[in-house]
């Protein structure tokens, strides 16, 4: 393995700056920290290691790829966590599509957080949803926060963005049934939704909900009741309990 030690070197300025959106979608490289993702079988196209750790991750040599081991100052300048283990993977951007999606996808609308894209991305995974639709002006999935959330789930389902526009086309023109979470008179309750043959659940913007466009579109509008005295739940923790709900109520039809 290269040892590199000098700010001028090609790869570590490209590398630095994928930070950044901007640089990313330029080079179409995303960075993910930490031993886990030495836990998937996805083939990273570079794998950066601080200096004197090159004995903690035997698994790397399980990757035909580009190794470099950097100094202190280096690896400390591209690191995204205060207390890294030391291993930084780059990935090319993954290859998402929007054909053949499933019956049953997930919409999510103006999501901001990159720790919730994350969680609601594991999530998913965890359900056994296989695609997501985000709308323009949603959080990068390739954020640091974002990939680190996922907990290595990103890889395994297709995530695709769509302006709201679109979207509303798409989904109407592909027949799916619109179930947008949100407070109106017409809510109904999460665990009395009716599901038809393809189903797209959607979860809005922390702050400000569903889009007015998208709940227009809906065929239902649906609510978590909420017992005690909080103002409302996380974006996360919703997706959760409606996700789950609704794989519960496709189970028993599929009985």
């Amino acid at each position: 393995m290269e040892f590199i030690n000098s700010k001028e070197n090609k790869l570590f300025k490209t590398i630095k700056k994928l930070k950044q959106k901007k640089y990313r979608e330029r080079e179409e490289l995303f960075l993910a920290e930490g031993h886990k993702f030495l836990d998937f079988s996805i083939a990273p196209k570079y794998i950066i290691l601080r200096d004197g750790v090159e004995e903690n991750f035997p698994k790397i040599d399980n990757f035909n790829c580009k190794k470099y081991i950097y100094s202190d100052t280096l690896f400390n300048d591209i690191s995204t966590q205060e207390n890294s283990q030391g291993v930084i993977l780059i990935y090319d951007f993954l290859s998402n599509s929007m054909e053949d999606l499933e019956k049953n996808i997930v919409v999510l609308d103006r999501i901001q957080d990159p720790g919730n894209l994350g969680t609601i991305i594991r999530l998913v995974d965890a359900v056994g949803f296989k695609d997501i639709i985000l709308t323009t002006g949603s959080v990068d999935i390739y954020n640091d926060k974002s990939v680190r959330s996922s907990m290595g789930s990103l890889f395994n389902l297709n995530i695709n963005y769509m302006s709201e526009e679109k979207l509303v086309d798409f989904l109407k023109s592909n027949n799916y049934n619109i179930l947008s979470s949100g407070l109106t008179n017409e809510s109904v309750n999460y665990n009395k939704v009716k599901l038809k043959g393809k189903n797209a659940v959607v979860f809005g913007n922390e702050g400000q909900g569903v889009s007015k466009d998208i709940l227009e579109a809906s065929n239902e509008i649906v609510k978590i009741p909420i017992y005690g005295s909080a103002e409302s739940l996380n974006v996360g923790v919703a997706t959760g309990i409606i996700l789950y709900k609704v794989k519960e109520i496709l189970e028993e039809y599929e009985v």
